[in-house]
Parts: structure tokens; sequence; C-alpha cells
């Protein structure tokens, strides 16, 4: 009998999971696995579970928003790579952008069907300085939102609450002057929003990264917004969001396995939803297909 490892953040969304425990438990126990139940108790808990795992186990499988799989994905990552295992994902958060972009279903008995059935895929993740993120790297407007909105809004109103908290910034918009270092190549100029990413969604918002996002190819979509010179400016790029278009006027965009983002002042991150610190200098680098992540086998669909 295999042994699994199950994560869950029973806060997460509306607490759907708990009426559908039984249920999942039952689809991993048929699946010949001896399952060991861990609900967290706290923030960042499930990290701690993960990074002082002891060995013996052959997959682990979390539920909760972006925030729990970032944790358990992070302490992975802790780990020398011969003794990483599979991660299944079962996203019960609110906006799930990761989740959404490898196309694990929102439905929460066939995503834990898909932990145990389906096929482990080798995407990529990032190191933020000594950090670990698994989608997103970001600063500026909008971008903390997730980890500022109150859980129990998020609940009631779902993306929506997000939108709600982020139109708040639009009468104090922040901006920064950096300095983005990529190969051979070098921009400097004024900021309000800049993302590293992995994923094909942020915040809910689709494709403004482009259509042609690979998780596996080494390499991150950066997407650098300026900082408006005027009212009008900010309402055509606010429109360029939400329509999830991209002006070459307002943005750039670029495709690179390293990025060094040097300012003057220390500038709040957010990784994967949650507080990231404050840097004035970060090195990012793309670690090919160093995890991995269970999802839907396309031939048994």
């Amino acid at each position: 009998m295999k042994r699994m490892l199950f994560v869950y953040n029973p806060n997460a969304g509306k607490g759907l999971l708990k009426s559908k425990l039984s249920d999942v438990l039952d689809i991993f126990v048929k699946a010949n696995y001896e399952v060991v139940i861990y609900p967290t108790q706290c923030y960042r808990d499930a990290y701690q579970k993960v990074v002082h795992m002891e060995d013996g186990y052959d997959i682990i499988v979390c539920s909760g928003g972006d925030g729990t799989l970032d944790e358990v994905v992070t302490a992975m990552m802790r780990r020398p790579r011969k003794r990483r295992i599979p991660i299944g994902y079962i996203p019960t958060g609110t906006t799930n952008d990761f989740a959404s972009s490898l196309h694990i279903s929102r439905d929460i008995l066939e995503a834990a069907d898909a932990a145990v059935h389906g096929k482990a895929f080798a995407c990529d993740t990032g190191s933020f300085n000594n950090d670990i993120f698994v989608y997103v790297a970001a600063f500026g407007l909008f971008t903390d939102v997730s980890y500022q909105t109150d859980q129990k809004l998020k609940n009631i109103l779902g993306h929506s609450a997000y939108v709600l908290e982020g139109v708040k910034r639009l009468s104090n918009i922040p901006s920064y002057h950096i300095k983005v270092t990529y190969g051979e190549e070098v921009i400097e100029d004024e900021f309000m929003i800049g993302m590293v990413t992995n994923s094909k969604s942020v915040a809910g918002f689709r494709n403004i990264k482009g259509k042609d996002v690979k998780f596996d190819d080494g390499e991150f979509e950066v997407t650098l917004i300026r900082r408006p010179k005027s009212l009008i400016e900010l309402q055509e790029i606010i429109a360029a969001l939400l329509i999830e278009s991209f002006d070459t006027k307002y943005m750039y965009a670029f495709k690179a396995s390293e990025i060094v983002f040097e300012s003057k002042e220390e500038i709040p991150w957010t990784l994967d939803g949650e507080f990231g610190g404050q840097h004035d200098r970060v090195e990012i680098l793309n670690k090919k297909q160093a995890l991995e992540i269970m999802v839907q086998d396309e031939d048994e669909e």
C-alpha cells in the first residue's frame, strides 16, 4: 500500500471541502493509499508540516487556495531533489489561478481523482532571492489585494472581493523607478505594476501575459506596466486590463529565465498572493521542471 500525506486548509474559500471530505478520502483509499490527514491550524502550518515531513510518503495532496499550495511547494523545494515527491492539488480557494492554468478541476471529487489517477507533470517553479514561488512574483498596484482582502469578504463575494478591494487603490497609485535586467537587455522606467508569472491568470484576470504560456519551458512571462502620466492614460490601462488586452504604449512584455530588479527604495512584493517582503534588489531564477504536479491524464478524459 502506498502512503499519502493529505494537508488541507479547512478555512479556505467557503469551506466546501468539509462536506466532501469523506468522499475525497474514499477516492484516496480506493486508489490503494494509506492516508495521513493533517488540517492546518494557522498561517505557514502547511509549510512546517511538509518541510519536516519524514521520508516514506509517495505523494502529498493539498487542498486550499493558492496560498496553501505555495506553502506546500515551497517546503517541497527546500528538500533535496531526490527526496521530492509529486504533489496533488484540490483547489478550494477563492480564485485558484494556478489550478485554472493547469486545468485542474474546480470540482473537488474530480480534482481528488486526478491527484491519484492522473499523471505527474514536471512544471517550472521560481526562486526569489532566498524564497520560492509557484506561479507569480509581483509588485505594485493591485498585487497585494489577495493577502489584504478580508477572508470573510472573499468567502461571501468570491472574485468580486478582489475587484472591490482593488478599486480602493485607484486614488493612491504607487509607482517605482526600477532597473530591470534580463539577458543582455536593460529596461529602466517608472512602473506601477510588475509581474513575473508562470500562469495564464493572476487574480482571476486571464491572458494579460499572452496566450502562449508554457509551464515547463524554463522561462517566465514578464509584464511591466508603466506609470500613467494622466488620468486618461490610467483609464486606458485599466480598460486594457479589464478586457484582458495588451497595449504596448504602456506595457513591456517578454520572456526570461533570469531577471534582476533594482530600485533605490525597498518595494513590497507578493509571492503567489502572499506577502513576500520588501526588497531593493530581487533576483528571480526559473527552476525548469523542478516540481511534479498531478494533473488530469488526457487519455482518460
